[in-house]
């Protein structure tokens, strides 16, 4: 079993949590809570490594806060 990273935010519109899987085209979904994200980004995982292949998958480095701005 291997374990990919995902971005997770917060819709401040419609209140849905985002999960986004960097590096990995189609691979985002959403749901109303942070179970049903994570239940739906299984699924669109499985889904996007099979038509791509487990050798392609990005290496997950990290996340950097950037401060911009004043």
């Amino acid at each position: 079993m291997r374990k990919i990273a995902a971005y997770i935010e917060k819709d401040p519109e419609s209140g849905l949590y985002v999960g986004i899987v960097p590096g990995i085209p189609g691979a985002h979904t959403q749901g109303e809570t942070l179970d049903e994200l994570h239940k739906n980004l299984q699924e669109v995982l499985e889904l996007c490594l099979e038509e791509m292949g487990t050798e392609s998958i990005p290496e997950f480095v990290g996340i950097q806060e950037i401060e911009v701005g004043k």
